[in-house]
């Protein structure tokens, strides 16, 4: 089976969005304000009952009635919210100390685009946008301009909203150096181990060639975030298309290097097919099964399986554990092979898979 489009998909469909706010989020008061004494027909106290961004319930006339509105309205307007965003769930908060706000727009078939927000500053941008209106949409409800568009690699999956957002808003395209007469309107061109600042965060620009030559990941120290396009997905990294199994090898070295806490957004939700490779070259992988469970578990929900972490990846994903020797055993990998030259047979096997 073959989980990753050997083409470049131009069409597709826009689900909704999914957000991941890493920055404190403040507890929203659901419960009912004191009540407020007033003559309710000359025997009675009336009761209001105050929920921020929705007009008071008067029980004036229907007392039954107001208790009924009052303790449907949440489960109404999370099933209503549900709808909108066209997924099954809302938007998951988590802590850190820092003011980056990402949020997942999936685009066309299973793309994924991320908006950037600098609570701080107000400072927004998108990575790998590869169509505009999910964008646009995304910022209008918020009233939010664009500041940045980001992009891991030239493929038209990831720059196809370039032109009309960089029109829309005045947005700078930023990507790599020698992809920039590839990317749609680019304005800044970084090199590897360039840093570069989106508002006050340090992004540092880590040259990671081998799905394309020129593809590049952004990485946020601070926040603990690596964007990586096509390089590193959750349980597989990408095609070589342009680069070879050592350059492949050499940039997956790269992102092993950070932090295992790192947070990984990857570019398409490939996740449950790469999970059933993985388990079909290293079955007994205990961390892996039970990723791969959790995996199912999440799809069966249509929940994202985006981000995952690197260390995560490093206890499961087949390309980052070349010197397995359950996996060479399985793959018939020689003994005495490179780890490169190994990555390059497991990348075979999965194309073929």
């Amino acid at each position: 089976m073959k989980g990753e489009s050997n083409h470049i998909e131009k069409l597709g469909e826009s689900s909704g969005r999914i957000c991941q706010n890493w920055k404190k989020a403040e507890s929203t008061n659901l419960g009912t304000m004191p009540l407020q004494d007033n003559v309710w027909e000359k025997k009675a106290r009336r009761m209001v009952c105050v929920w921020p961004g929705i007009r008071q319930l008067c029980l004036r006339k229907n007392l039954m009635y107001g208790f009924m509105q009052l303790f449907s309205f949440p489960f109404k307007t999370l099933r209503g919210v549900s709808r909108s965003l066209g997924v099954s769930h809302l938007c998951s908060i988590s802590n850190m100390s820092t003011s980056l706000q990402i949020e997942l727009v999936p685009c066309l078939k299973d793309n994924y685009a991320y908006l950037l927000h600098d609570l701080d500053t107000g400072t927004v941008g998108v990575v790998d946008p590869s169509e505009s209106l999910p964008i646009i949409d995304a910022l209008s409800k918020n009233n939010r301009n664009l500041t940045y568009i980001l992009n891991t690699h030239h493929h038209y999956d990831h720059t196809g909203g370039n032109m009309d957002l960089k029109a829309r808003y005045g947005a700078k395209v930023i990507g790599s150096n020698i992809d920039k007469d590839r990317i749609p309107g680019i304005d800044i061109s970084l090199n590897d181990g360039d840093t570069w600042m989106f508002a006050g965060h340090e992004v540092h620009v880590i040259a990671t060639p081998g799905h394309t030559k020129g593809h590049i990941s952004f990485y946020f120290p601070a926040s603990r975030v690596i964007f990586t396009g096509d390089t590193l997905f959750s349980l597989s990294c990408g095609k070589l298309f342009e680069g070879t199994p050592e350059q492949m090898h050499s940039s997956l070295e790269k992102l092993t290097l950070l932090p295992e806490d790192t947070n990984i957004y990857f570019g398409h939700e490939y996740t449950l097919s790469n999970s059933k490779f993985a388990l079909a070259v290293e079955p007994e992988n205990s961390e892996l099964q039970s990723y791969a469970a959790n995996i199912a578990n999440l799809r069966k929900k249509h929940l994202p399986t985006v981000p995952t972490t690197l260390k995560k990846e490093k206890l499961c994903n087949p390309f980052l554990r070349t010197s397995s020797q359950a996996i060479r055993s399985a793959l018939k990998i020689p003994v005495d092979a490179t780890d490169a030259e190994a990555l390059g047979v497991i990348r075979e096997a999965k194309d073929n898979f």
